[in-house]
């Protein structure tokens, strides 16, 4: 005989419930914690961070401004952090140093500070009376007297002169109207720097009534060359194939005028 047995079993409701209020209870706690951490990665990345002292600062200077020296003239220090520091103030202080011809500073959220300076770069040189004694002194394109040049360094020694200013000095500018002249050496200088190895000096004459006259004297010719005061590459080309025909004339002109752009020319006196 064959017998058949069976269970159904049944769950207890209130376990049920129970379980379900654990699992809640358990999720809440898990949010109750994943809130308080978030908050408090909040509060340290705007609260607190920003107030720590910069952990990284990058200085991109130049030789005769060295990372020391741009931190102390910019004001930066051990204690500065994001939040204490004015990258406008910072700009305007490395800015005022005469070495400097432009000056970036960047801020990175929440500890990072990057410092890159432009240094200014000689157009030409004149001389000017230290003590007792003349030195050449180096002028930028913008027209600033910022450095006594290094004589021995390749770099002066192929600068044009500019004769003529009077009494030039470090952190002096020249002219409003002679700013045009050294833009235009500059540019020269970049672009075709073997016309600017030509000449020796150029000698600024105020005129009677207003502005200046340029007087080139170029290295391998005696002619002297009177100009208005503009310099470009294709000025210059035009006088040195003016010199070249007019080095074969016989007597030997003492100067050649292009100021009305044709050349004229007057002869050297006889002796």
């Amino acid at each position: 005989m064959t017998s058949d047995y069976s269970y159904t079993g049944s769950v207890n409701p209130g376990e049920a419930a129970k379980s379900s209020k654990n699992i809640e209870k358990g999720l809440k706690r898990i949010l109750v914690i994943a809130g308080v951490i978030f908050t408090a990665e909040i509060i340290w990345l705007f609260g607190v961070s920003p107030f720590i002292p910069f952990s990284n600062i990058e200085v991109h200077g130049f030789d005769g401004f060295e990372r020391a020296q741009v931190l102390a003239q910019a004001g930066i220090n051990e204690r500065s952090s994001y939040i204490s520091t004015n990258i406008r103030d910072v700009r305007e202080r490395l800015a005022a140093n005469v070495l400097v011809e432009s000056a970036i500073v960047i801020k990175r959220f929440p500890d990072k500070l990057s410092i890159f300076l432009n240094p200014r770069k000689a157009a030409a040189v004149t001389l000017a009376t230290v003590g007792s004694r003349q030195v050449p002194l180096c002028v930028d394109r913008n027209g600033v007297f910022f450095k006594i040049a290094d004589s021995h360094l390749q770099e002066a020694q192929d600068l044009p002169v500019l004769s003529g200013i009077e009494n030039p000095g470090i952190n002096m500018r020249l002219p409003s109207g002679l700013i045009t002249l050294v833009e235009g050496i500059s540019q020269i200088s970049s672009s075709s720097p073997e016309l600017l190895s030509a000449i020796s000096e150029i000698r600024i004459e105020r005129k009677a009534w207003d502005g200046y006259d340029l007087v080139v004297f170029p290295v391998h010719s005696s002619i002297r060359v009177r100009l208005e005061n503009n310099l470009s590459e294709d000025m210059l080309k035009y006088m040195f194939l003016m010199l070249n025909v007019f080095e074969s004339a016989s007597p030997l002109p003492e100067e050649i005028d292009f100021r009305s752009g044709m050349g004229s020319y007057k002869l050297k006196e006889q002796s």
